[in-house]
């Protein structure tokens, strides 16, 4: 039914605000069994690849283009690593409004950039990191009146919240640790706000541990510095100066979590453990907070026998380039019985 919709009674809608809706949300917590044996924990994907868009970003979204439309705006505009263009491309054009959409040159995944172009959204490659193309975009908004879509839009984050909500409402209770990617580091802030008003409901009893964990050539909360030249093959956290990093350190800090980076090498491992042994293709991005446990785990720091939901924040198949960089070719065969048996006989 959507977000607005299902939790109309936690967000802030009117009897003015425009019923948006592409039936975002209520996505799959998928139990994962063999990574939870391998590490010892009880571990639950939550896969947000399966929104609209591809992304976890469709849930703030619809929420945000929804109370522009109500105050009057007429554009939508933001800067992106690839998933936020492709969700306010998405909501835009199903409301047939124009979208403007500022990313670094060079720097976004093809996957992402193709849905942008594809929903219809003027598409502007800025030369400069992702910090760069922000600033420019607020700038723009001011100037425009263009409704600033990204993060700094509190709907945006208001909206997230509803993922919390979704996982205490499948598990019927809040997990014991928190997993998630962290770039931009509005999410984290909004899954903790979201935790906190389910237990003010008295709908939980107890709040999970934030544990958020960035690409280590892009981790400016975990070296506690903006980093002024990220670098990661995550593209949708390479952000080296989080728009929302007190919001996301208080998350941190309130729930006694953590901030850890992780390698590329490190993240990319991961995401071939997340296919192979989950059955879940997610981004780069996404698997960093797996990559994470399993460095916890090597570390003796991951406790035995703990519940862990772990955002999944991305489809794989918003950058499959990397992927298919990290796995083998496929087996070619003359078209023949013989050839093919000799395939399925090998070992």
């Amino acid at each position: 039914m959507g977000v607005l919709k299902h939790y109309k009674e936690l967000l802030p809608i009117t009897p003015a605000t425009p019923d948006v809706n592409l039936e975002e949300g209520c996505t799959p917590l998928i139990y994962l069994p063999r990574v939870s044996k391998r590490l010892g924990i009880k571990l639950y994907g939550k896969f947000e690849g399966c929104n609209p868009s591809g992304s976890f970003k469709d849930r703030g979204m619809v929420l945000a283009v929804a109370k522009a439309l109500e105050e009057g705006k007429r554009a939508v505009i933001c800067a992106s690593t690839g998933n936020t263009s492709a969700s306010a491309a998405a909501y835009a054009a199903s409301q047939g409004i124009p979208c403007f959409v500022l990313l670094p040159a060079g720097k976004v995944a093809l996957g992402k950039l193709a849905q942008a172009l594809m929903y219809g959204a003027k598409v502007i490659a800025v030369k400069g990191n992702f910090d760069r193309a922000l600033e420019l975009a607020r700038e723009g908004a001011e100037k425009t009146g263009c409704a600033m879509v990204n993060s700094v839009n509190p709907y945006r984050l208001i909206g997230q919240r509803s993922g919390a909500w979704e996982i205490c409402d499948v598990l019927g209770k809040a997990p014991d640790w928190h997993a998630i990617p962290v770039g931009n580091a509005g999410n984290i802030s909004a899954y903790w706000a979201g935790y906190n008003e389910y237990k003010k409901l008295g709908k939980i009893n107890s709040l999970p541990r934030m544990m958020g964990f960035q690409a280590e050539g892009a981790a400016p909360l975990v070296f506690n510095k903006p980093c002024p030249n990220p670098e990661t093959i995550a593209t949708a956290i390479r952000i080296g100066n989080p728009v929302s990093a007190h919001l996301a350190r208080a998350a941190v800090n309130e729930s006694n979590g953590e901030f850890n980076s992780v390698t590329d090498e490190e993240i990319l491992a991961a995401q071939k453990i997340l296919a192979a042994e989950g059955g879940v293709f997610a981004e780069p991005a996404s698997c960093a907070p797996l990559a994470g446990l399993i460095k916890l785990k090597g570390l003796n720091k991951l406790p035995e026998g703990i519940t862990v939901t772990m955002i999944l924040t991305g489809n794989g198949l918003k950058d499959p380039d990397t992927a298919m960089s990290q796995v083998g070719k496929p087996i070619e065969i003359n078209d023949t019985l013989e050839d093919l048996m000799k395939v399925l006989e090998s070992k």
